[in-house]
């Protein structure tokens, strides 16, 4: 190992030079970088903490081998796909219009989050046959950016339910994740969300143990007490596998898949866009090397292996980016060292319920930002794609898809019978669907997905 001085400023590809004790503090600050939105998922969606930990850590490995180890990504939990498993978990509204979940019903939202992964496959198969300029022209940002606005606004009454269990809790975390994210420094800036979620829960048990309100849940609070420190990250009863041993409802089934799997043609865009960041970042292209083929199958495959076992959907995390970009250490090394960390923290019940303690009304104030910053996405796709609404095709589309995705969202799912089925279209399905046709058959394209001026692969856009 070299003994010279380390020039971080033209950053470093090869993290041994640093030592083995520095690469593990490094791979512990990208875990902590991952962790408050990686374990936020399951938390708003009744997945398990575990299980969530144990698939990012090997969907971040299975990624990095089948991208020759090369690209220094993180994969943790999809926010893109809430909306679908509220869609299918979510049977009705208490007296005060609260949504009233079934969890029981989570292996079918996770069949079709399995079956979406799929469709990675089926892009990068398209993308390595045809190239990526004649497969990208289908999803512009006037089809993605849209859809994406759709999704944040349609979780919104969701986040607003939670933070209504106390406004005080809800308000703090907040302000603390704006407050870190405006004015924080260094790792501060990068992890408001965590710094929420940890602020707020003290405040919360404050105001709980000195009785000034009843923040926590007492059965939650228990099942903390008597969680063991070490078991198995998963019941293979709330598994995809537990599903089919069992009597399996055929047509809620082919719903739930329906209904999910065009959520993908969002994270696929989000995917492309976040690998170009990370190209950006580490001034390497990772879309001609290893390809951008070789990333969409890695987080793919991460997704569908992590739904068959209970857990949420996988994405390249922009905060793991943020962290490289500050310590310009680039090395994927580092990442896979954070990989391991997040599998040995999924053997420890006592540390996923603490997590599933947390805080309804501190979710509430989080997930309100996150949602949010969703849509917030999807307005800057189309605005720093420059999308022209002077165009009447444009417009059309966009307010479409809004509107159906939005609309059917709040007014019920569309059923369709078919034989002996009845399938149920969400409002993100539909809206996805015919805002990818509108743009199939309507004249006057004006995006192209091309090369820059070196005659790489250029992506001009980022989700």
């Amino acid at each position: 190992m070299s003994k010279k001085k380390v020039d971080f400023s033209k950053g470093i590809y090869d993290a041994r030079e640093l030592g083995a004790p520095r690469m593990l503090v490094l791979g512990l600050q990208h875990m902590f970088a991952m962790f408050g939105a990686t374990v936020l998922v399951p938390a708003l969606t009744g997945l398990s903490v575990s299980a969530t930990l144990l698939f990012a850590g090997l969907g971040t490995l299975l990624f990095h081998l089948l991208t020759k180890g090369k690209v220094p990504a993180f994969l943790g939990s999809s926010f893109a796909f809430i909306g679908g498993y509220a869609a299918i978990t979510t049977i009705g509204a208490d007296e005060a219009g609260n949504p009233i979940s079934d969890y029981s019903l989570l292996p079918y939202a996770c069949v079709g989050v399995a079956c979406a992964g799929l469709l990675y496959l089926v892009l990068a198969g398209l993308i390595k046959a045809f190239g990526a300029k004649k497969v990208m022209r289908f999803f512009p940002p006037i089809v993605t950016g849209p859809i994406i606005i759709a999704i944040g606004l349609t979780l919104s009454s969701s986040a607003i339910s939670n933070c209504s269990a106390n406004w005080l809790v809800a308000v703090i975390a907040i302000a603390i994740v704006i407050v870190c994210n405006i004015w924080g420094k260094g790792m501060i800036k990068i992890i408001p969300i965590m710094l929420g979620v940890l602020g707020s829960s003290l405040i919360a048990v404050i105001l709980h143990f000195t009785g000034a309100m009843q923040t926590l849940d007492p059965a939650k609070l228990e099942a903390f007490k008597d969680a063991a420190w070490i078991g198995l990250p998963f019941k293979m009863e709330d598994t995809v596998f537990g599903l089919f041993s069992g009597n399996v409802d055929k047509s809620f089934l082919v719903t739930a898949i329906i209904t999910i799997m065009p959520i993908a043609l969002a994270t696929m865009v989000e995917h492309i866009g976040d690998i170009s960041a990370i190209s950006s970042t580490c001034k390497k292209n990772y879309i001609a090397d290893p390809g951008l083929h070789r990333t969409l199958l890695g987080d793919g495959l991460a997704t569908s292996l992590a739904s068959l076992f209970g857990a949420p959907a996988n994405t390249t995390y922009g905060e793991n980016t943020g962290v490289l970009s500050l310590s310009k250490v680039y090395d994927p090394r580092v990442i896979r060292i954070a990989a391991i960390f997040a599998i040995l923290f999924s053997f420890s019940p006592k540390f996923a319920a603490l997590v599933s303690l947390m805080p309804t009304a501190t979710i509430g104030g989080v997930s309100l930002v996150l949602y949010g910053m969703i849509s917030a996405v999807g307005v800057r796709n189309v605005v720093e794609n420059k999308v022209d609404f002077e165009k009447s095709r444009n417009v059309i589309i966009a307010a479409i898809i809004l509107v159906l995705s939005i609309g059917v969202n709040y007014a019920g799912a569309i059923q369709i019978p078919i034989g002996n089925i009845t399938i149920s279209l969400s409002g993100l399905a539909i809206g996805a669907l015919v805002g990818i046709i509108l743009n199939a058959i309507l004249p006057g394209k004006d995006y192209e997905f091309g090369s820059d001026a070196k005659g790489d692969t250029a992506v001009n856009f980022k989700v």
